[in-house]
């Protein structure tokens, strides 16, 4: 899979609410209610992200959760990020 231009990944990013290009990486935050939700958030992308072997880099504290998607085979950003931002967005939103 092929690293997506700066260009490329900025133009995408405008199908996109709340993501921004960020340190080499699609980046987001999300807020949720409780700890609870947040947990319950990550544990529905990882069941998604281990099907697509795919697998974001994320932090969770409290009630946020932020999430940097790459391919590190690539060195980049590529489509199979994009697929994922679109999976969370779907699961979250």
């Amino acid at each position: 899979m092929k690293a997506l231009s700066e260009k490329q990944i900025n133009e995408k990013l405008n199908e996109f609410e709340g993501w921004d290009y960020h340190e080499g990486a699609l980046h987001t935050i999300f807020e949720f209610e409780d700890f609870k939700e947040a947990f319950s958030a990550m544990t529905r992308i990882a069941f998604e992200a281990e099907k697509m072997q795919h697998h974001p880099e994320w932090s969770n504290v409290y009630n946020s959760l932020e999430i940097y998607l790459s391919t590190h085979d690539a060195d980049g950003v590529t489509e199979k990020d994009f697929e994922l931002a679109k999976i969370i967005d779907d699961l979250i939103g």
